[in-house]
This record gives C-alpha cells, structure tokens and sequence, in this order.
C-alpha cells in the first residue's frame, strides 16, 4: 500500500518519510549583545553526515522523525524532545520539505540516526557563533585590487 501526499506544496512528500531536526544554539544581536536562542531546524543528509564525523557544530542534538511528527498540515509541531524555549527556524516549513527530499536521494543517510531517536555524540561549539540577525555591510575599501592586465588577453 502506497501512502498518499497530504502536503500540496509538496506532492512528492508523505507523513511517513524521513526527516532529521537538530537544535541548535543561535544568537541575536540586540544593541551591541548578543542574546543566545535555541532554534529546532531540519538537518539535509549532507549535513548530517558531516557533523556525526565531527566537525564543530551549533547543534546540541539530532532527532530523527517522520514529517507527520513534526508537521500537522502546514503547521509546525515541536518535537517532545526540545526544551520549551525552543522557536522554529526561519521558512521551517521549506526547509523541512527540502531536507526531506535530501534524505529520499540518499537513503543510505536515514540509517545514521534511526526513526524515533536522538543522537547527542555531535562536537557541539559556539566558538563560531551563528549569529541570526547580522547584517553584512559591503564597503569600497573591501574591493580586492586588480593588476590592469588580469582581463586582458596576453
């Protein structure tokens, strides 16, 4: 028996399919502070993979789930697992969706962490601090000087 799509933005996805949320420490600059925020975001397989081999990561936890725990139609659930201060990220709904299908073209990756568990083993860091409201202010003096002839064919 096939499970039928019941997310119209995203037809080719099903309550039962494979999905991993972290938790991540983020920060917010108010008035020159920083303010730290714990954030629940899907994690795409290529990232998964990458941070379970021990690269630093933001995030203090994995939780591997289906869609249809962490989604109710188009409305975002928190998993149990997450403490109360927890706020979804931004476009969670997209990104849920988008890393949902990471994990559909490389089904090798859903065996890493398996369905219903929390994977806490992750070289968790805030030396780099991911700073969610920063602005990137270009200035003149940030453009890198050319030699006249690097257009010019020799």
């Amino acid at each position: 028996m096939t499970a039928t799509s019941v997310y119209p933005n995203a037809p080719d996805l099903t309550a039962d399919d494979y999905i991993v949320v972290g938790l991540a420490t983020c920060f917010l600059k108010e008035e020159g502070e920083l303010h730290e925020v714990k954030i629940a975001e899907p994690i795409p397989s290529a990232a998964l993979e990458a941070i379970v081999k021990g690269i630093p990561t933001s995030y203090e936890f994995a939780r591997a789930a289906k869609i249809g725990d962490v989604l109710q139609g188009d409305t975002p659930k928190m998993l149990s697992e997450f403490p109360a201060e927890a706020q979804f990220c931004d476009e969670f709904v997209e990104r849920l969706f988008a890393a949902t299908r990471t994990y559909k073209r490389r089904p090798e990756a859903t065996e890493i962490i398996s369905v219903g568990s929390t994977y806490r083993e992750l070289n968790y860091s805030t030396e780099r601090k991911r700073v969610l409201n920063s602005e990137n202010i270009v200035k003149t003096e940030d453009n890198v000087k050319q030699h006249s002839y690097t257009h010019q064919v020799l």
